[in-house]
């Protein structure tokens, strides 16, 4: 729709402001209540009670909670999509504003229809001064620089007609009138063009009348979410860009630097990147990262549904399935993001805690992104991040959460009175086969430095929520306590990379000592399981791995690590339910020492 010059003149962009701060207060209010549905009542009903009926009661209020996160979303969108509108409405109502103060200082008139009427002037011709006259103004169409250019080659014939024009009038009004009624015209289209942008992106912030928000709905949501940003450029452009490649601290800076607002607008159009940034608040990396899984999940499950199915019956395995490969992919990553939902659903059981997904990427590096703490890591006594190993993928991560899970529960049974968060990072390419793979060492050198900004970023943000800084934990699993290794190296000559650090089944640290790695030999700890994987590990492992000569792991009693008493029964059994290698290790986590039982 076009806008005209009454309309302009008496358009009012705080307005449209103070819509979009309705919608932020309908997005806010969204969130709080799908907070308070799935971490009060869902996990307090899951806490304190059992059965098939509660299971189903949470199951209803985890629906709705989704419901109320979608609100929150596309009621962020709305909000950032009428500030970009009032931003654009704004700039040309101000050159219309200007433009109308000029004509008034010339003592010019300005029409209903935009013209502008300038009086008699100049020396008179035939005893007669020249006589005033009304002009109606020309919008340009802008030059693209593209070498046929019709708009532009039209403004350029225009500008010179008009030039002409005013030459061989004698009223000398004229070619001021012309300048002032372009100028007024140009205001008016350009609101005409923030209209034209924004109504289609408006009318398409319209959800489905019923309660069940499905894929497609997140679906038109990111492609929503796409077109705001598009649209909001020149809004969003007003907003302080994040440091590039900025430091955790450069980053949380920025972050606090920014006008509730503009953070809420920043977030909105690029959930991704604010939930990839280290250093800023737990909470709203989590927030960017819910909204990031529940797109991707709809994405990916919407792609799977829309494939052929594979083949059936005997001959399945000579047939041609040009599809196999992505239908894998697809379903990989699936089980990935569904892990991390059954995390969230979890939440309450058993005493769990709220979970804060702190990044999230079906890609990743390459074989996927998650890193999923239990608790809140910013305001936790306790921090412990569980590095896990060779074959870790998107889509076996859930027993890595499990573990960080079993962490927590056994960490809070050592320190009932104080707060703990357990992390499961997966940020890294980890080897896929143990003997071809897991002897490089590229993959912790690649690895070791994400990890070493991201326990950097816990820490400020950690500072920033209490003013001081939070007992912290690494532990290493197999090929992970190699990532471990090069993050700590990296630290040396500064500050630790954690107070305690724990190899469980270690193929070797690179060095022969804890004091390579940064740390005491009373806060550097060991284990080793049962089985011919772990011993094949370590043994193995050594030799490419270890430090020293001969070349040392952790788990030698002459590396000079506490040895802890293992009834690890096999590789992956370090975090086994009650056993004594997952009570010691929660022990360490809790700073309760004199519990972790040595050999």
């Amino acid at each position: 729709m076009a806008v005209n010059f009454a309309t302009l003149k008496s358009l009012k962009p705080d307005e449209f402001e103070s819509a979009a701060d309705g919608y932020k207060k309908a997005s806010d209010m969204a969130s709080s209540a799908k907070d308070r549905v799935e971490q009060e009542y869902a996990a307090k009903m899951q806490a304190a009670l059992e059965g098939e009926a509660v299971e189903a009661a949470a199951e209803q209020l985890r629906k709705l909670g989704k419901n109320f996160h979608y609100v929150q979303v596309e009621c962020g969108l709305a909000s950032t999509a009428l500030n970009g509108l009032a931003f654009d409405f704004r700039a040309a109502k101000k050159k219309l504003d200007a433009a109308l103060a000029d004509v008034s200082a010339e003592k010019f008139t300005t029409n209903p229809d935009g013209s502008v009427t300038y009086p008699a002037a100049g020396e008179k011709v035939d005893g007669r001064t020249p006589e005033g006259g009304t002009v109606t103004g020309r919008a340009a169409n802008g030059h693209t620089g593209n070498p046929i250019d019709p708009g532009g080659d039209a403004d350029d014939a225009a500008s010179a007609i008009e030039d002409q024009a005013a030459r061989f009038d004698p009223n000398p009004n004229r070619g001021r009138a012309q300048g002032y009624a372009n100028r007024i015209a140009q205001a008016v289209k350009e609101a005409t063009d923030a209209d034209e942008k924004w109504a289609p992106k408006l009318r398409r912030l319209k959800a489905d009348d019923d309660l069940d928000v499905s894929h497609g709905d997140w679906v038109d949501a990111n492609k929503d979410m796409q077109g705001v940003r598009k649209g909001a450029e020149a809004y969003l452009d007003k907003i302080e860009a994040p440091p590039k490649g900025g430091t955790p601290k450069e980053n949380a800076d920025w972050w606090q630097g920014l006008s509730a607002e503009d953070q809420d607008a920043y977030i909105s159009m690029h959930p991704a990147s604010v939930g990839a940034m280290d250093g800023v608040p737990a909470e709203v990396r989590d927030e960017a990262n819910r909204t990031v899984l529940a797109e991707k999940r709809a994405a990916y499950q919407t792609e799977l549904n829309a494939l052929p199915s594979a083949p059936k019956g005997p001959w399945r395995y000579l047939t041609r399935d040009p599809f196999r490969e992505r239908r894998g992919e697809l379903e990989e990553a699936l089980k990935g993001m569904d892990a991390i939902q059954k995390r969230f659903d979890r939440t309450g059981r058993k005493g769990l805690p709220e979970a804060y997904l702190l990044g999230f990427d079906p890609k990743g590096a390459a074989n996927g992104r998650i890193i999923l703490a239990s608790g809140n890591p910013d305001t936790a006594d306790h921090t412990a991040t569980y590095v896990p190993g060779t074959y870790t993928d998107i889509k076996t991560i859930g027993k890595d959460i499990e573990r960080t899970d079993n962490l927590w529960q056994e960490s809070t049974q050592h320190a009932p009175n104080q707060s703990t968060s357990t992390i499961m990072w997966f940020d890294y390419d980890a080897p896929d086969n143990p003997v071809t793979e897991s002897p490089s060492r590229k993959y912790a050198d690649e690895g070791g430095p994400v990890l070493r900004q991201f326990l950097d970023g816990n820490e400020v943000a950690h500072h920033g929520a209490t003013g001081h800084p939070s007992h912290t934990t690494v532990i290493g699993h197999s090929y992970g306590s190699v990532v471990v290794a090069d993050a700590a190296i990296g630290k040396l000559g500064g500050d630790p990379l954690a107070d305690d650090i724990i190899a469980a089944g270690s193929p070797g640290m690179r060095v022969k000592n804890p004091e390579g790695l940064g740390v005491d030999r009373d806060h550097m700890w060991a284990a080793e399981a049962d089985g011919p994987a772990d011993w094949a590990t370590r043994h193995f492992g050594r030799f490419v791995h270890g430090g020293g000569v001969p070349p040392l792991v952790p788990s030698d009693s002459t590396f000079g690590a506490n040895q802890l008493d293992s009834d690890a029964a096999g590789h992956g059994g370090y975090w086994d339910p009650e056993s004594r290698i997952l009570s010691s290790q929660a022990a360490i986590i809790a700073g309760r020492y004199e519990r972790a039982e040595l050999q």
